[in-house]
């Protein structure tokens, strides 16, 4: 599935944190995107999904030609766009298994029986490592940095969605986690899917070969290239590359 982003420009609290980005993520396509400390990753992210805060001022967002730019995040989801968020929130009192379900429900239009969905969210969570038992907890709630992502993993897998927005994912895990974390994304990934991988170091991209990277610094896209551009990074860092 085909996304576009034509000169999209963005503030918050009014302040503007993009400032005319322009980008293509095609069909199939693993597409990372990197940059340093405030450039306006998480932002562009949080923006694509529909976030209230994020005043779009000016530019497109093209889902499959179709302009999905002022869609709320639920019609948004409905079209198969999902975003991993970098700082999961707790949510007591609702069960990763209930919230899983009623979300099912709701995306794929259906009532699908408790056990029958229980079935595709145990072979999920077998996937991920992650034993029955995790699924009866609270969403997030008392979990791990590791624990939080691979929760967010179970949901990429168990609501199958067809474009996907990764914001930093491997953030604060460690090896064993970020290993559990780039398999499940594998298994997810196929040619009719496309990821956009939002990260801000190396490593994930050693488990999870992108087709594409491109360099976002002060809000708008400075470079772009394959995967050859992630070790002039790793040498040379952000600085030389200029907005």
């Amino acid at each position: 599935m085909k996304l576009e982003i034509k000169n999209l420009h963005v503030e918050i609290n009014g302040k503007e944190i993009l400032r005319g980005i322009n980008l293509s993520v095609k069909q199939g396509e693993i597409h990372a995107l990197m940059g340093p400390n405030g450039s306006g990753k998480s932002t562009l992210a949080n923006t694509l999904m529909g976030h209230p805060k994020h005043k779009i001022t000016e530019g497109k967002i093209l889902f499959n030609n179709e302009d999905i730019t002022n869609l709320s995040p639920d019609k948004k989801a409905k079209k198969g766009l999902f975003l991993s968020f970098q700082y999961p929130t707790e949510i007591s009192g609702i069960t990763i298994q209930n919230f899983l379900k009623t979300s099912y429900n709701n995306l794929k239009n259906e009532k699908l029986p408790f056990f029958k969905f229980k079935k595709i969210l145990q072979e999920k969570a077998k996937l991920l490592g992650i034993e029955e038992s995790f699924l009866s907890r609270y969403l997030n709630e008392g979990f791990s940095g590791g624990e939080k992502k691979k929760t967010e993993i179970l949901q990429l897998l168990t609501l199958d969605p067809t474009f996907v927005i990764l914001d930093e994912t491997d953030s604060g895990l460690d090896i064993d986690a970020l290993k559990i974390v780039s398999n499940g994304i594998a298994q997810f990934k196929n040619p009719e899917k496309s990821v956009l991988l939002i990260t801000h170091y190396k490593r994930i991209l050693d488990y999870i070969k992108p087709d594409k990277i491109s360099i976002i610094k002060n809000g708008k896209i400075a470079m772009e290239g394959n995967a050859d551009l992630i070790d002039h990074l790793e040498e040379k860092g952000y600085d030389w590359i200029g907005e």
